[in-house]
């Protein structure tokens, strides 16, 4: 039995903060005591005076090694999970993609093959459904009963991922039955279509256009229809990746209404916007994702929308491509740029600098990045808190620490940061996942493979 004691440091959860030693035997967290109280011997003792001590991040929206127009995410399991883990983010949860004519265990398999052995952290997977039938609506039951109960739709991206609204009803009604989770990628993407094509037969090409067709009302559209949708099925939604005000009132209307209808929104929208898209010699290219980045007056609205609980979970969607021989796919057509931002590791920093500029409280950074998300897809009490029995996935946290975000430092398997030479005050100082130090004071001594596959319950967040 190996026995870690991490002394003087403030202990915040979502619940309390508190200042705590905190025990950890064999890889979970044994006790807590108000610090000094309790005479607890260890192999290993962490001194985190004037430190956070904090749950390790849940992001529970990556794509390592995604496939997209033509190419591929450029984290691989390994690389996107050591960012991850230097980040303070110690569980993450991908999604594995049923391709078209394919089976849900195609796909599923395909995914845990991609992961295995792989991993400094903890990961689970979503299904990204692309081919709803009879077959994968019956394999949805299966799925649920192995611990993949969340199911992800898009009204956009046609003749890829795209589903019309009688296949997302028939996904909605099977989750209504197995208690599975259905995530929404809620934008017009046939009406986009129109404007693509009607943009580019303009000569409008450059990235900036990309977020001019992506209009937020056709956000919003799309997010009260899946909205609707669920209404009607008698199931609960989670919009993904929210980034227009219009659509954040569709949901924050659908809440006071009292529906089981949730919000996630990205630091990308919190912190970027469309005059990122507009950045000369095709460094606008740099932060094409979809949703797309918005005009910086709706970062009000999604830091309220946060506070206020209309909007519950800040994940990264870390899809990460290159500068380089990636992004560049698009040169002189914004269409075929790869969709994507790299953001795992920056994610529980860039909320610490939303706290340090008075936009959330400490526990609110803690509960929208690691409590919140553990509890919406099934993982509460054993991650995104530290409490007797859970996981000890564990961040010592120095909110003193000043740092400048660049490629140059990350750890990220890309070739430009988001974020470059943005001043944040706040860096992750030592991250143990499951008892086991995976870095140490900054440097990192975990290994590929420690990380293991979860298998998540059903969300414990309907409220």
């Amino acid at each position: 039995m190996t026995r870690t004691l991490i002394t003087g440091g403030l202990v915040i959860t979502a619940a309390e903060e508190i200042h705590a030693d905190v025990l950890i035997e064999d890889g979970r967290i044994a006790a807590l005591a108000s610090t000094g109280t309790q005479e607890w011997t260890a192999d290993r003792v962490i001194d985190a005076s004037h430190k956070y001590v904090i749950p390790g991040g849940v992001d529970a929206h990556t794509h390592m090694e995604l496939p997209f127009g033509g190419t591929f995410a450029s984290d691989s399991f390994e690389t996107g999970t050591r960012a991850a883990a230097w980040g303070g983010t110690t569980t993450i949860v991908d999604f594995a993609v049923q391709s078209q004519g394919h089976s849900l265990r195609a796909g599923l398999d395909a995914w845990y093959a991609k992961a295995d052995g792989k991993c400094a952290i903890d990961y689970g997977f979503h299904m990204i459904l692309s081919d709803v039938n009879d077959r994968s609506l019956k394999e949805m039951d299966f799925l649920v009963e192995e611990g993949i109960s969340s199911f992800k739709l898009f009204t956009a991206y046609p003749g890829v991922f795209y589903s019309d609204d009688g296949q997302i009803l028939r996904a909605m009604q099977k989750a209504a039955d197995n208690g599975g989770l259905i995530m929404m990628h809620a934008e017009n993407g046939i009406a986009i279509d129109v404007l693509v094509q009607q943009a580019l037969a303009r000569g409008e090409t450059d990235p900036r256009y990309h977020g001019e067709v992506r209009k937020a009302l056709l956000e919003a559209e799309a997010t009260h229809r899946v909205i609707k949708l669920s209404q009607v099925a008698g199931a609960p939604v989670y919009v993904v990746h929210v980034s227009a005000r219009e659509a954040l009132a569709e949901i924050a209307r659908a809440r006071d209404e009292g529906l089981p209808v949730f919000g996630e929104t990205c630091p990308q929208y919190l912190f970027l916007s469309t005059d990122n898209l507009a950045e000369p010699d095709f460094e606008g290219s740099k932060y094409v994702c979809s949703t797309p980045l918005r005009p910086r007056e709706h970062q009000a609205a999604l830091w309220r929308g946060l506070r206020t609980n209309d909007l519950q979970v800040v994940s990264t969607d870390h899809c990460p491509f290159c500068f380089v021989g990636q992004k560049e796919l698009g040169r002189g057509d914004f269409s075929k740029i790869p969709n994507g931002l790299p953001g795992v590791e920056n994610r529980m920093d860039l909320l610490h600098q939303a706290v340090v500029d008075g936009h959330i409280t400490r526990r609110r950074w803690i509960e929208i990045a690691c409590a919140t998300p553990a509890r919406m897809f099934g993982l509460y009490g054993k991650k995104g808190t530290i409490a007797p029995g859970a996981d000890a996935d564990v961040v010592v946290y120095d909110p003193a620490a000043e740092q400048v975000m660049s490629a140059e430092t990350h750890h990220m398997n890309v070739d430009y940061s988001a974020y470059e030479g943005k001043r944040v005050t706040g860096q992750v100082e030592t991250v143990l996942s499951r008892g086991e130090v995976v870095i140490d004071e900054r440097k990192f001594t975990g290994r590929a493979g420690h990380g293991c596959y979860v298998p998540r319950g059903t969300t414990q967040y309907l409220g």
